[in-house]
């Protein structure tokens, strides 16, 4: 069960950071986003969340690093939902100084390294969690996110082709990190879908109005399973856990 920071006490975060141990803090970031009729509004949190509980986990477990589970940061740019009821959007510059903020804060606290765990992929979101880090020593600060190609290829078939938006690759994830969350009932009723988000990206369409879904999801949700979700659970642990582990591996940059 890996710890989470916002449940410790003062008393006990100190002593986590006087033992002389580094100690890491993992940043769920995700949105308040439409992921069609069958999956809630929090999907890309609830799947930060997982994944950066479960990379917690195995820092500790398999390279002896504390890693503390922070609270969450649950809002993002959601600018392609735009017209679905729940599309929750704040603007990147907001986003990016928020998180910043809470990067330095932590730092400055003593945690040795912050990685921020994104999994809402728009790309204007994406952009604005790597401002939030931008000029910081990469021992200090990272993103794990998917869509360095990197880690994305790791991936399954409906997330490398782009059709992957409430599909069997984000279904599948939240049926193994909170099955109660999904309808699956109704995602087995949903026909699969081809448009491709990145394609379509590429194109110039910056709404899912624009690329036709009508439904704010793209791909085939009624595939999804939680066991294949519970392998792409571990492929993005791996990706905090890498990230983390070449940080801390990193030579500290002298003082000036």
């Amino acid at each position: 069960m890996a710890r989470k920071l916002a449940l410790l006490t003062t008393e006990s975060l100190k002593t986590l950071l006087d033992a002389g141990w580094p100690v890491v803090v993992l940043v769920p970031v995700g949105s308040v986003e439409p992921h069609g009729p069958h999956l809630p509004l929090a999907t890309d949190t609830i799947i930060s969340e997982a994944v950066a509980e479960r990379a917690a986990e195995r820092l500790e477990a398999e390279r002896g690093v504390v890693a503390l589970l922070a609270p969450s940061v649950p809002y993002g740019v959601t600018e392609f939902a735009r017209g679905f009821a729940g599309a929750v959007s704040v603007p990147g510059a907001a986003l990016a100084a928020f998180l910043r903020a809470v990067v330095e804060s932590y730092l400055n606290e003593g945690l040795a390294h912050v990685c921020l765990v994104n999994n809402h992929l728009e790309p204007d979101h994406d952009a604005a969690v790597r401002a939030a880090i931008a000029g910081l020593s990469p021992r200090r600060a990272t993103v794990a996110c998917p869509l360095a190609r990197r880690w994305g290829r790791t991936l399954s078939d409906e997330y490398k082709s782009g059709a992957c938006h409430a599909g069997r690759y984000e279904t599948s994830l939240v049926l193994a990190a909170s099955r109660s969350a999904v309808d699956s009932e109704r995602a087995r009723g949903l026909p699969a879908l081809e448009t491709s988000l990145s394609r379509a990206i590429a194109a110039g369409q910056r709404t899912f109005v624009e690329m036709g879904l009508d439904a704010a999801y793209t791909g085939a949700p009624g595939d999804a399973t939680e066991a294949e979700g519970r392998e792409l659970l571990e492929r993005l642990a791996e990706m905090v856990v890498v990230e983390v582990s070449e940080a801390l591996a990193l030579e500290p940059e002298a003082a000036p």
